[in-house]
């Protein structure tokens, strides 16, 4: 496999590592170990801040890729219209419901608007990478090995 069917592995890999890691790891760790829940909040902004700004760079990436006439992925299986709504997610996130999370606006509400947003993000991201993945194991260049039990001969 070439490095052009690489990059959009790579960019769905990071996108939904990274929410991932922040959304299941950084932001729980954050609330048991520092010393208030306002600390803590403050750090986890900046985190899905940087999150939302990650998303829509691989989602850029993955744009680009599908416009890449050499990929044969016929974009992953449908994974096109899950980038573009992964990254309205984070757009969504980052700009309508954050400045009201900062603001202090009915806080239960939109704490619980920007956590139905990021686990959507989360679940396009997934499915993102599922199926450039897949696209990308089943595009394999000729004489190329596909996986590892083609290199073992079986």
């Amino acid at each position: 496999m070439g490095w052009r069917h690489r990059v959009p592995v790579l960019a769905a890999a990071l996108w939904w590592g990274g929410l991932t890691a922040i959304g299941a790891l950084a932001v729980p760790l954050l609330f048991a170990t520092l010393p208030s829940p306002a600390l803590a909040g403050q750090a986890a902004a900046r985190l899905f801040s940087a999150q939302a700004w990650v998303g829509l760079a691989c989602g850029l990436v993955l744009l680009v890729a599908s416009r890449d006439s050499t990929s044969r992925m016929e974009w992953a299986g449908g994974a096109l219209a899950f980038v573009l709504a992964g990254m309205l997610l984070a757009l969504l996130g980052e700009f309508a419901v954050a400045p009201r999370i900062v603001a202090r606006e009915n806080l239960r509400l939109w704490h619980t608007v920007g956590t139905a947003l990021y686990a959507l993000q989360w679940a396009c991201a997934l499915v993102v990478l599922w199926r450039v993945a897949g696209s990308a194991k089943r595009d394999g260049h000729p004489g190329e090995s596909r996986d590892l039990d083609d290199q073992a001969g079986r």
